[in-house]
């Protein structure tokens, strides 16, 4: 039966209603293929340097949209850490978080994990296997972290020094964990560290601290280091008398900026372009940390979450390189994007200015 004995005395009407709706859905349709294939041409590398208050959670997203965290920030707050952690996963475009790599089990790095599971989808949960410390609030964020994984919800993987993660689109080697570090160098590094010589001698951390699981990520030709909170013992088993890391290009300020580590040997070995610091205002950003790092050899420019109490106006970078200056804390966080030739660009999300970093 036509259209026309359907709906008689509107034979005109009908075809030409009909021929605007096909034209508006090939519009939406062309409109959201050009967004997918824009998507899929996506070759960078995000990085979201989430603001958790002096804890630490960092997004990482490939072009394969594989994504991993590490760390999940404080529990309590009213879920403030796990909001702030879903919100830069939505601007990633992401509806799931795949891996979330736990670095160790202080409070500040595991826990927001309760909180973050209730709000967005997990996949498999990383750590560096059993607690090591009795301090009590320690304990309990643990045992809340055990408590998610006996949920029978998620894949859990214990990983080791050594070990590849299996990300897909770059390619993340763990370098530390529970107290113990990767034995051989890594390709292209293994030369003489002249920052060891004169070096202070450490003694040994008994937190969680040192059992921090520490990566080195390779994208192209760009290597980003992320030590977690690895104490002064551990990175000069990492880094004396032989750099087992080599150079890095983007440095993830290890412990906040904290005098207990970020060592003159590991900083001055690595020889970053650029740092950053996940401090809070209260929380990390040490003046003997900061002056070691912009002193670093070749360093460009030192980033911060926010303004540091403890430096003062003496050990502080410029405000247009904190997202979150003095004031009431707003959240704001820093988004780094990464091409595979080894140029990246920062972003402060506070000023909305982006900096860029040519191939070196």
């Amino acid at each position: 039966m036509s259209i026309s004995a359907i709906r008689p005395g509107k034979t005109k009407l009908v075809p030409f209603s009909l021929s605007i709706v096909c034209l508006i859905l090939l519009a939406v349709s062309a409109t959201f293929a050009a967004k997918q294939s824009s998507n899929s041409a996506d070759k960078s590398l995000h990085i979201y340097f989430v603001d958790v208050e002096g804890g630490q959670s960092t997004l990482f997203v490939t072009p394969e949209h594989q994504s991993l965290l590490v760390d999940t920030g404080w529990p309590g707050f009213q879920g403030r850490d796990a909001d702030r952690i879903v919100a830069a996963a939505k601007k990633a475009g992401l509806s799931k978080i795949d891996y979330v790599l736990v670095t160790h089990f202080h409070m500040d790095h595991v826990g927001g994990a309760p909180q973050l599971a209730e709000r967005i989808p997990v996949g498999t949960f990383i750590d560096h296997g059993p607690i090591r410390e009795n301090e009590k609030a320690t304990v309990e964020v643990w045992q809340a972290y055990q408590k998610l994984l006996a949920s029978g919800k998620y894949k859990h993987i214990t990983a080791k020094p050594g070990d590849k993660l299996p990300i897909r689109g770059a390619n993340a080697t763990i370098v530390s964990g529970d107290a113990s570090v990767i034995a051989k160098p890594l390709p292209g590094a293994g030369q003489d560290n002249p920052a060891c010589k004169g070096a202070e001698q450490y003694p040994a951390d008994q937190t969680e601290n040192q059992r921090s699981l520490g990566m080195l990520i390779t994208f192209g030709k760009l290597r980003i280091l992320d030590l977690g909170d690895l104490t002064h013992d551990k990175e000069m088993e990492l880094m004396c008398p032989v750099n087992k890391l080599g150079k890095v290009d983007i440095y993830v300020v290890s412990h906040h900026g904290w005098e207990q580590s970020g060592s003159a040997a590991l900083v001055y070995g690595i020889e970053p372009r650029v740092a950053i610091m996940d401090n809070g205002a209260k929380k990390g950003g040490s003046p003997s940390v900061w002056d070691i790092i912009e002193k670093s050899p070749h360093l460009e420019n030192l980033w911060q979450l926010h303004y540091s109490d403890e430096g003062g106006a003496a050990h502080n970078v410029p405000t247009e390189f904190i997202a979150n200056p003095q004031g009431p804390d707003e959240g704001h966080d820093i988004e780094l994007t990464a091409n595979p030739d080894g140029s990246f660009a920062v972003l402060n999300s506070r000023t909305g200015s982006t900096k860029e970093y040519p191939a070196k």
